[in-house]
């Protein structure tokens, strides 16, 4: 299975409803750390997820990824539960500590695992789409620098030429990282995702070696087959300025874009980091930048910028800040847990979080699917169309107090805010897609009930409900009306009885 050309981007929008391109691809995203469970069976080792979970306060409840949600056992009826739902592909991770253990050699018992799983996804119908790295960091990498260590970006890149050993000739779609801006300031910088660490050093260390591993993977595919669509994944905001008249304002509206989309969007598209945050970080840690200068080596810039054919965008909300405190502002969407966090924004000084009186989930996150339509054109006018890159929209979703109910003797989870929400933001790419950007298809974020990384098991993102005690599978209604929208192909102004 490959993913199909378009010759013509342009939309036609019909009433009384709007459809999809014929060739837009539908689907749901995960993470392994996140469901599969198995922590410690088939070989698998810790992963650095493992070892935080571990730390007095970090995770609510203290709440691991041991069993999670059991797909390592269950994924036969997951995929099933999939081609019920009709999701035409499935975007997955592999687990770095199950396939190579420690970051040390093969094994192969974590190899089968996801031949099964391909195998499983395509007698489905479903096209695979393979994310390497989604934050599962083996912990004995970490032991020796993680990501701060330039020579993790070389044992990543032989990770991912294993699987491709494994997987190249059933998968045609490989994306390197999934969100490197968590991975590298949320992780080292802020403390708030393993490993837990509180340095800006750290962080510009390991976002760089993070994109000098990504660049290294593509190129080293490439090479062994150049008919493989490769991409990355990047979690994008839109940032505004609470008054676009207020230069301070403006200012921290700069910041904030510079250092969430700029600093990734520019090194892959681009070949350069952007300057005026280079300056911004300088002066906020000079040693931290020599550092950094020092460890962008010769070529490694060439590397990172190698052509892609898919980019990944994640988006959730946007960012309202301003250069004065407000005198209400929102409440932080972090994780509430003992353990304490810094700001991942090296150069966060003097930048205040505004309200605009959007609607907001029960983890303080703005309801914006106007910012996704933002996002895309911006992506894909200033990065994108330029490099003859498409866009899929990789994660979107939300997070709801979902609640189970008996209707009619059936289990169900009538979730409307979240049928809401997966309308309002399919409506949102229409948007995008009418205004020109090429965007090929949809993931909503999640398929499962999930780990919620520093969140536990108190949220829920799914469009299937997972019961953790007995692990049964419940389609909410939001999964209903999404298998209604791929049917149709459309969305109708109206939404259908949902039955």
């Amino acid at each position: 299975m490959t993913i199909a050309s378009r010759e013509d981007s342009a939309l036609m929008t019909p009433a009384p409803s709007r459809s999809f391109p014929s060739d837009f691809l539908f689907g749901a995203a995960t993470a392994a750390f996140q469901i599969e469970g198995a922590a410690h069976e088939d070989g698998r080792r810790d992963s650095i997820w493992d070892a935080f979970c571990r730390v007095p306060g970090a995770v609510i409840n203290a709440d691991n990824g041991d069993v999670a949600c059991d797909h390592y056992h269950l994924y036969r009826d997951d995929v099933a539960l999939m081609k019920d739902m009709g999701l035409q592909t499935y975007r997955f991770s592999t687990s770095w500590s199950r396939v190579r253990p420690d970051g040390g050699a093969l094994n192969t018992q974590g190899v089968d695992f996801y031949k099964r799983l391909v195998d499983e996804l395509l007698g489905a119908d479903i096209l695979p789409w393979l994310t390497l790295y989604h934050w599962d960091l083996p912990q004995a990498l970490q032991e020796q620098g993680g990501w701060t260590n330039r020579d993790t970006a070389d044992r990543f890149t032989e990770y991912a030429l294993d699987l491709h050993d494994a997987l190249g000739d059933r998968v045609n779609v490989w994306t390197t990282l999934n969100e490197p801006w968590c991975s590298s300031f949320l992780s080292y910088t802020a403390g708030l995702h393993a490993p837990g660490h509180y340095s800006v050093e750290e962080g510009v260390l390991a976002a760089h070696h993070l994109l000098l591993a990504h660049g290294q993977t593509v190129r080293e595919l490439r090479a062994r087959d150049e008919s493989l669509t490769l991409g990355i994944t990047l979690n994008l905001t839109v940032a505004d300025p609470a008054d676009p008249s207020e230069p301070a304002d403006v200012d921290a509206a700069r910041r904030i874009d510079g250092q969430f989309n700029r600093w990734f969007l520019d090194p892959v598209f681009r070949g350069e980091y952007p300057a005026d945050i280079v300056e911004d970080i300088r002066k906020v840690d000079a040693s931290a930048m020599a550092a950094w200068e020092a460890a962008v080596q010769p070529g490694d810039l060439e590397a990172i910028s190698t052509p892609i054919d898919s980019l990944g965008v994640n988006y959730y909300h946007g960012e309202l800040v301003g250069g004065t405190a407000p005198a209400n502002p929102p409440k932080p969407g972090d994780a509430p847990t003992d353990r304490p966090g810094a700001s991942p924004f090296p150069s966060h000084e003097g930048i205040f979080w505004h309200e605009r009186g959007l609607p907001r989930t029960p983890m303080n996150w703005e309801v914006q699917p106007e910012g996704l339509t933002r996002l895309l054109t911006r992506v894909w006018t200033e990065y994108a169309q330029p490099a003859g890159t498409v866009l899929y929209v990789t994660e979107n979703g939300a997070a709801y107090d979902d609640e189970l109910v008996i209707d009619g003797g059936e289990a169900r989870v009538h979730d409307h805010e979240r049928v809401d929400f997966v309308r309002g933001h399919l409506s949102a790419i229409l948007d995008a897609v009418d205004a020109g950007a090429d965007v090929r298809g949809y993931f909503y974020w999640s398929l499962l009930d999930n780990f919620e990384w520093a969140w536990g098991y108190e949220k829920r993102f799914g469009i299937v409900r997972v019961d953790y005690d007995t692990q049964a599978r419940t389609v909410k209604d939001s999964g209903r009306e999404y298998s209604r929208i791929i049917d149709a192909r459309a969305i109708e102004h109206s939404a259908a009885t949902i039955s």
